[in-house]
């Protein structure tokens, strides 16, 4: 069976798509700076997001000056819709800054009237551009056929098997313009870049892998494949070490915890039983009262040194 052929691939591809997204209006009245400023927010994004980042712009700012002279951070802030806005900020900073010193200004309407591929060429020399801003410019600015695909876009045509991982890596999609009409350049544009956008959102979304496996049936091999988390082995159990001569001897020995332990359960048992000791003790403090009160009866009563018996003076008187 032949390989069906890269028209009939992107057929398929423009069917499917059309029936799960909805393609975004284009916007005719936009000036070709206003463009260049919108694919700078529009790269890796939804186009409900971009259209808010975009229109959070205009009317923070005074005019494209200002966002120039702002800082990626505060712009960062203003743009917060975005998945990155601080990338999307530095795009716009940098390209503005880029027009500016080569025009001196921000009208870049004569460049409508010149050839698409010399505009072209000038727009990727621009400080910040890359191949989507540029793409999207000459599709929707100068009426060019160039289909804009960012890194969602190609890895999401990588998963279908449509282009190479060099051609991926190169951010090219040969065949591309050939096999759809320019007249549906702009709505097949727009529908491819909201599956790229939701894939890099979220690649493992349910949505998303039924969008391509209806579009490619033998895709399920290249879709990825959420990282399972591996369960540690537990380690063996350690073998139980035969106890010496030394170890039983220590254990013989009691330690100071065992001791106090020891000591606590004698004074537990010891207040728990009637104690004898007591009653020993008061048969002794009996036996030595009375001992004691003898002791203070035979003792003989000292009398004063300055104070003399009546008795002494009386028996050394002499008879008259």
């Amino acid at each position: 069976m032949t390989a069906p052929s890269r028209t009939a691939q992107f057929a398929k591809v423009y069917k499917v798509l059309k029936k799960s997204f909805k393609a975004a209006p284009s916007h005719a009245g936009r000036t070709v700076l206003e463009h260049l400023v919108f694919a700078c927010c529009l790269e890796d994004a939804r186009h409900d997001a971009a259209e808010e980042a975009f229109a959070a712009l205009v009317h923070t700012f005074f005019d494209w000056n200002e966002v120039r002279v702002t800082s990626i951070s505060e712009l960062a802030e203003v743009m917060s819709s975005l998945p990155d806005p601080r990338a999307a900020a530095n795009r716009v900073k940098r390209v503005l800054h880029a027009v500016f010193e080569a025009t001196f200004n921000f009208d870049l309407e004569a460049y409508r009237k010149k050839n698409i591929g010399p505009t072209a060429a000038w727009l990727q020399k621009l400080d910040g551009t890359t191949g989507f801003t540029v793409a999207y410019v000459v599709q929707s600015a100068l009426g060019g056929h160039n289909i804009p695909v960012d890194r969602g876009t190609l890895d999401a045509l990588l998963v279908l098997d449509l282009i190479s991982e060099k051609d991926a890596a190169a951010g090219n999609v040969p065949g591309l313009e050939r096999a759809v009409a320019k007249s549906k350049g702009i709505e097949f544009a727009s529908l491819l870049h909201e599956l790229g956008a939701a894939y890099a959102a979220n690649p493992y979304s349910k949505n998303v892998r039924d969008i391509l496996l209806m579009i490619n049936p033998d895709c399920g091999d290249r879709l990825p494949k959420r990282r399972v988390k591996r369960k540690t082995p537990e380690p063996p159990p350690r073998p139980e070490k035969k106890q010496d001569k030394s170890d039983k001897s220590k254990a013989k020995t009691p330690t100071k915890g065992d001791r106090t332990d020891d000591e606590g359960k004698k004074s537990a048992a010891d207040k728990d039983s009637p104690s004898k000791e007591p009653k020993k003790m008061k048969t002794d403090q009996s036996a030595d009262k009375p001992k004691s009160k003898a002791r203070k009866k035979s003792a003989p009563r000292t009398a004063l040194p300055g104070k003399q018996s009546s008795s002494r003076g009386l028996s050394k008187r002499k008879p008259r």
